[in-house]
């Protein structure tokens, strides 16, 4: 009863922490736009400016990861509310990367435990796409 009391509140935490970030950048964005997740906004400039250019994806993907709620999360080499980075590059191989792009952007729930991974809606799948080439550039 108490584990199920405990991961039943640390899934409330997460949702609510997720949810508090993107209504405070909703609020100072002030866009019109109520459907598109804007915390990933910030996320999508690095991709389109001349210096990202010169950044390997893998270098890309990692700014767009720290850009996002992701670290939240996610640690790169332990586990804290979801797998780390170094645990799922060495589950999915590079045949996963549209795979792994669609989760990130939809969310999930099931593969490594019962809780659920927000949905990225805001998210391009070029951007999720260059997201999982660094977590899977992380291989031990």
């Amino acid at each position: 009863m108490k584990k199920l009391f405990l991961t039943s509140a640390l899934a409330v935490l997460t949702i609510m922490s997720c949810s508090k970030k993107e209504e405070a950048t909703q609020e100072s964005a002030n866009q019109p736009e109520s459907n598109v997740m804007l915390e990933e906004k910030p996320t999508e400039a690095p991709a389109a400016t001349p210096a990202a250019a010169a950044l390997s994806p893998e270098e890309q993907g990692k700014q767009l990861v720290e850009g996002t709620d992701c670290l939240s999360c996610h640690k790169v080499d332990a586990k804290l509310v979801g797998p780390a980075y170094q645990d799922v590059a060495a589950k999915y191989t590079d045949a996963d990367i549209d795979k792994l792009a669609t989760k990130i952007i939809d969310g999930g729930k099931g593969v490594w435990g019962d809780i659920p991974m927000t949905p990225h809606a805001g998210l391009s799948p070029d951007n999720a796409k260059l997201m999982v080439k660094y977590i899977l550039s992380l291989k031990k």
